[in-house]
C-alpha cells in the first residue's frame, strides 16, 4: 500500500513538474489585464501588510512603555532611598 502511494506521489510531482506553467496559475496571477478584481487584490494584500505592521509597531510601543515605566520607578526608589540615607544623616 505504501509503494502505490508513493507511487501517486511521484507521478502526481513528475505531473506537475512538467506541465506548463499556466496550469499553475489562475488567469488572475498569470497575465492578467489590470481590472478591478487585481487592484482589489492588491488592495486586500496591502490593508493585511498594513494591520500587520501596525501589531508589530503597537507590541514594540509596549515593551518601550514596561521600560520606561521599569525607569520612572527605579528612579522614584532610588529617590525613596536617597531621602532615608539623608533622614539617618542628619539626626
Amino acid at each position: 500500500m505504501t509503494t502505490r502511494r508513493t507511487h501517486l506521489a511521484v507521478a502526481t510531482t513528475a505531473a506537475v513538474a512538467l506541465s506548463t506553467t499556466s496550469v499553475l496559475a489562475c488567469p488572475l496571477c498569470f497575465g492578467a489585464e489590470e481590472t478591478t478584481l487585481v487592484s482589489g487584490t492588491r488592495l486586500g494584500m496591502l490593508a493585511l501588510l498594513i494591520i500587520i505592521l501596525l501589531m508589530q509597531g503597537a507590541f514594540a510601543g509596549f515593551f518601550l512603555y514596561l521600560r520606561r515605566r521599569a525607569k520612572r520607578i527605579a528612579d522614584l526608589d532610588l529617590d525613596i532611598e536617597w531621602s532615608k540615607l539623608q533622614e539617618g544623616t542628619s539626626k
